[in-house]
């Protein structure tokens, strides 16, 4: 069941368990998981008497540290421009490709005996 966090300010303290519980409605993240995040510093958190708190907006401010940068492609057509430049230019969609024009491989063979000829 999904916990409601309506009557929570986003800087009441939180024991842990829950704030899992409502910086977390629909699951994915457990206690040790937020421990972990402290102990790596990105997660604020008060000790009081021994016990851990935290707040709804630490946990946001944790889940935008914790974003994950969308990474440039490791290969691709090595075409430059924007998709709007490029698909003005060609009409060739996005994410298509397209080789060098090959000739046959009677053409090749042909070629390659009029050199011999002309040798």
């Amino acid at each position: 069941m999904a916990a409601s966090n309506d009557n929570i300010g986003p800087d009441e303290p939180l024991r842990l368990v829950d704030a899992v519980r409502y910086g977390f409605p629909h699951g994915g993240m457990t206690l040790s998981g937020l421990r972990k995040e402290a102990k790596r510093g990105r997660l604020a958190v008060e000790r009081i008497a021994g016990k851990d708190f935290t707040t709804l907006r630490a946990i946001e401010e944790m889940r935008r540290l914790c974003h994950v940068q969308r990474r440039a492609p490791g290969s691709g057509s090595g075409r430059s421009g924007s998709i709007s430049e490029r698909a003005s230019a060609s009409p060739m969609l996005p994410g298509s490709f397209s080789t060098a024009a090959s000739i046959s491989p009677r053409d090749a063979l042909l070629a390659k005996l009029s050199k011999r000829k002309s040798a």
